[in-house]
């Protein structure tokens, strides 16, 4: 189920002027919707509603065919990312490790869900299925920084570092 966010909107004006412009100037291609909405999604990190509504009003479709295409493909979020972007890797060799207590651990201590931000949009969280990193299993990437051999002790110490 897709989540929505519950962090409110805080689009700029030079993001909506962006926006605005790469619409006007593709608006008239075929199959413009995917583009428009990954562009948007480029823009603002995220495509809450205030956006589809630019988008549809714009290219002159319905609302509802942007709604569905941005909850159909998992690329797209209705809900903001996190000034740090926690992601647990949920695959196979992590899995065995004890990824999905870790990933259980983090949506209690952050109060979230998968793919949710917290209130003050500080932290996000999500889950992968490999980063590659197999050997250091389990593992979760706060941004870029790769943290692992999780045994779910140290989480209150990474997360104060953030």
């Amino acid at each position: 189920m897709r989540k929505f966010s519950t962090v409110p909107f805080k689009g700029t004006p030079e993001q909506e002027a962006e926006l605005r412009t790469w619409l006007q100037e593709h608006k008239n291609m075929r199959g413009v919707e995917m583009p428009a909405l990954q562009k948007a999604q480029e823009i603002y990190g995220y495509l809450p509603i205030e956006v589809q509504r630019i988008v549809a009003a714009e290219l002159d479709v319905p609302l509802e065919d942007l709604y569905g295409i941005s909850t159909f493909y998992a690329q797209f979020s209705l809900c903001p990312k996190g000034d740090y972007r926690i992601s647990v890797c949920l695959g196979t060799a992590c899995y065995v490790k004890g990824s999905g207590k870790i990933f259980e651990a983090l949506q209690e201590k952050l109060g979230i869900g998968a793919g949710e931000c917290t209130a003050d949009g500080k932290f996000s969280l999500d889950a992968c299925r490999c980063i590659g990193a197999c050997g250091l299993a389990p593992v979760m990437t706060v941004n870029d920084e790769v943290y692992g051999r999780l045994t779910g002790n140290e989480l209150d110490e990474i997360l104060a570092k953030y």
